[in-house]
């Protein structure tokens, strides 16, 4: 598989889950902390499932601007898709994550919007990084 890069971003994390993280260029700095339910302290950080969820359903919208294009079909400007991320161990080892989806397309009949979802989520980066490797839920609001 080749791919014709448009774009590259660059970030860097230090300290871990408990440290911080920032792009090269000083667009996006971020505290981190790891919360109590994974053993952490709960700080005032984020953590990179938070991270993962906010840029799969920002990318995931937009997937869907490119599905609406192909199929001739307007996204609602007040398209909202909500990234639910769980972490946790997995039964061969190491840990897993796992990613739910829930797209609301206002205005769209049900058929119409299922179309979008399912023509975006063959479309976004996100959802082809994870395909095969996370198990993603789709679901229309």
């Amino acid at each position: 598989m080749s791919i014709d890069v448009k774009y590259t971003a660059i970030a860097s994390a230090v300290g871990g889950r408990e440290g911080s993280a920032k792009s090269d260029d000083g667009r996006f700095e971020a505290k981190l902390s790891t919360p109590k339910e994974m053993g952490g302290a709960g700080g005032d950080g984020t953590n990179p499932e938070q991270l993962f969820a906010a840029g799969y359903s920002a990318c995931f919208i937009g997937a869907l601007k490119v599905a609406g294009q192909q199929l001739k079909v307007k996204v609602p400007d007040d398209t909202k898709v909500t990234a639910t991320v769980g972490i946790g161990p997995r039964d061969a080892g190491g840990f897993g994550i796992t990613t739910d989806l829930v797209v609301d397309l206002p205005g769209l009949d049900r058929e119409q919007a299922q179309r979008l979802m399912d023509t975006a989520h063959q479309i976004c980066p996100y959802s082809n990084a994870t395909r095969g490797n996370v198990d993603v839920g789709l679901a229309l609001a």
